[in-house]
């Protein structure tokens, strides 16, 4: 962590700042009233309307380290934690070929990036910047291709057909700030064709950092975030921050228009094309801090190349990405709006989450519908559910102590809350949610672990039914059939001193009275699947729940009125589980086992070593 960092959150206490802005001149728009859902998206009228009214953002929101979001400013815990999964069910593979078990996400027809994927015929994963296909049958590699993807971490995948998509984070963290020359590090992204050979095909490299990504058929979507690149100085720090908010802002007007644009190139066999975004494919809504731009990429896998993107760009921080087949949502976090400096008091009103929604249809990229505002931050994807033809969206203010879920409704552009319930965990927050069809579930904690029932039949009258206390927290909430959840977190004392890995089975068939029908502990562990369930299995045709445990391997579970040990699978640092016919499939970085789904005794191994 850099000096510069440690000395900004030192003064923001808890709570990131937005450029540590000791100064608020000059002030930032007025707010719209918490959960008023007043804000709408509109175009900029000219390139000379959004070049000048960037700057004017950006000058009031700059602090004296730079705008926020900044590598100094804005810290990971602005971005709602982990992403959350869904149920999974046995998936047919094209043809007749052997059920499998996809990435556990959040909804179905909506698939996200993983480290591994299969389509029931081969096994494709990624490990060590150099992409792998298995073949499911004799259990042994048909391919691999080298990614040449230098430092970066973190590639994930997405699936469909001959064609894998591979995401590739970039390497840094800023932009390069004296540079406005055209790109060529960056986010990569990498169509890799699978018929014989692997080989990159096509290959899109653009500023800015991940977000996240959905693919719905062989379109995929990708949300990229870009700043603005200014040479702000990288002095660790500042005897007097007026001064320098001041300069900043002088370096604000000189920096050129194209500063504010993101460049990309796309390779492939017809050589290199270079671009930048059109100003005139750029929205915003009512207030933005001119820090962030987030970029919707769509990409049609069955096309020979990737192309632009066709993007559609906002004026906004974007930060968590939530996908149903037919919409998009894009949730901003406010919460680097929060002044901490001493004597100066918290503006309620900056703790809000702005919504965007697009519409989905085809290979076509996203269309605009509406927006809107609701008080309070989302812990990740999961807080948000679109169903019946309206959005729940459970949040938690830091400010006032309490959480709630709202209900909103598409009207004429904007999104506009329909009915509320709140007051849930008074001064606690929220540690999981989980909305299926017309019920939610919502845990808070902060000694004890309430688990509260949802109806949200009625649109208008969203209620709790029920509440559930029991000691310590469940992070994720997996649905294990109609009237089942099964809770991955930690136990906990009385006094909220977690006590280790624990996974419930709760009994949700009378929303007046959860229950908890069983539960397995395992004291001094905790599980990937917490933060991340894409690394649970949850495989419902024999009741089977892969769990990874810490560094030691996974607990192969069977859930039915009770939760039993069937075997302790010896993989250490195991990442993901999957299910192929009458395998199980685990991946660590050494390599891919496979073991039988009935005996769970190994049948095969492919090293993943160099």
């Amino acid at each position: 962590m850099s000096r510069r960092l440690v000395f900004c959150a030192a003064l923001a206490l808890s709570i990131p700042l937005a450029g540590c802005t000791a100064d608020p001149e000059p002030p930032t728009p007025p707010a719209p009233p918490p959960g008023s859902g007043a804000m709408q998206l509109v175009a900029f009228d000219s390139c000379a309307q959004l070049f000048a009214e960037l700057r004017k953002a950006a000058k009031a929101n700059v602090g004296p380290y730079g705008l926020p979001g900044s590598e100094f400013a804005y810290p990971e815990v602005l971005r709602g934690g982990a992403r959350t999964a869904a149920d999974q069910a046995a998936v047919p593979a094209a043809g007749s070929g052997p059920a499998f078990s996809g990435t556990n996400v959040h909804e179905p027809g909506a698939d996200e990036p993983d480290v591994i994927k299969t389509d029931g015929r081969r096994i494709v994963t990624i490990s060590g910047g150099t992409l792998r296909v298995v073949d499911a049958a004799t259990r042994r590699e048909t391919g691999r291709v080298d990614l040449d993807a230098g430092p970066a971490t973190g590639l994930q995948l997405l699936l469909t057909g001959d064609s894998a998509l591979v995401l590739v984070p970039s390497v840094y963290n800023a932009p390069l700030y004296d540079d406005l020359s055209p790109v060529d590090e960056g986010v990569r992204i990498l169509k890799v064709d699978l018929t014989g050979t692997p080989a990159v095909v096509s290959r899109y490299t653009g500023e800015g950092t991940l977000v996240d990504a959905r693919m719905t058929g062989s379109t995929a979507r990708v949300v990229l975030r870009t700043r603005p690149r200014i040479p702000f100085p990288r002095a660790y720090r500042t005897d007097d921050p007026k001064k320098q908010i001041a300069a900043n802002r002088k370096i604000i007007d000189t920096v050129p228009d194209a500063a504010w644009l993101p460049q990309w190139s796309v390779t492939d066999g017809a050589g290199t094309t270079r671009g930048r975004l059109d100003c005139g494919r750029v929205s915003r809504p009512t207030d933005y801090s001119g820090a962030a731009l987030v970029n919707i990429l769509t990409f049609d896998l069955a096309r020979p190349t990737l192309g632009s993107g066709d993007p559609v760009a906002v004026m906004a921080d974007g930060d968590t990405v939530y996908a149903t087949p037919d919409s998009l949502y894009l949730a901003n976090d406010n919460r680097w709006r929060f002044d901490r400096f001493p004597g100066r008091p918290l503006d309620p009103a900056r703790e809000r989450t702005e919504l965007f929604k697009f519409a989905l249809a085809g290979n076509r990229p996203p269309v605009y519908r509406s927006s809107g505002i609701v008080p309070g931050h989302l812990l990740n994807q999961y807080a948000m559910s679109e169903w019946d033809g309206h959005l729940r969206v459970a949040t938690t203010d830091d400010a006032t102590q309490r959480s709630a879920v709202r209900v909103l409704a598409d009207r004429d552009g904007k999104l506009v809350p329909t009915g509320v319930v709140d007051g849930l965990g008074r001064g606690e927050r929220i540690y999981s949610v989980r909305f299926t069809g017309d019920r939610g579930y919502v845990v808070t904690f902060k000694q004890t672990d309430p688990l509260y029932s949802l109806d949200l039949r009625d649109p208008a009258k969203p209620a709790v039914t029920g509440e559930l206390k029991i000691t310590g927290y469940s992070a994720h909430l997996q649905p294990a059939g109609p009237d089942r959840l099964i809770g991955i977190g930690q136990e906990a004392n009385a006094e909220g001193r977690i006590q280790g890995m624990q996974i419930s089975l709760f009994d949700v068939a009378d929303p007046a009275h959860p229950k908890r029908l069983a539960q397995y502990h395992l004291p001094n562990t905790f599980s990937q699947a917490e933060y991340d369930p894409h690394a649970l299995l949850w495989w419902p045709a024999t009741q089977l729940l892969v769990v990874p445990v810490d560094t030691r391997g996974a607990l192969a579970l069977r859930v039915t009125d009770d939760i039993t040990l069937v075997d302790q699978l010896d993989q250490p640092a195991l990442l993901r589980s999957l299910v192929v016919g009458h395998d199980l499939w685990t991946l660590s970085d050494a390599g891919l086992r496979a073991s039988d789904l009935s005996t769970m005794e190994q049948v095969g191994w492919v090293p993943l070593g160099p």
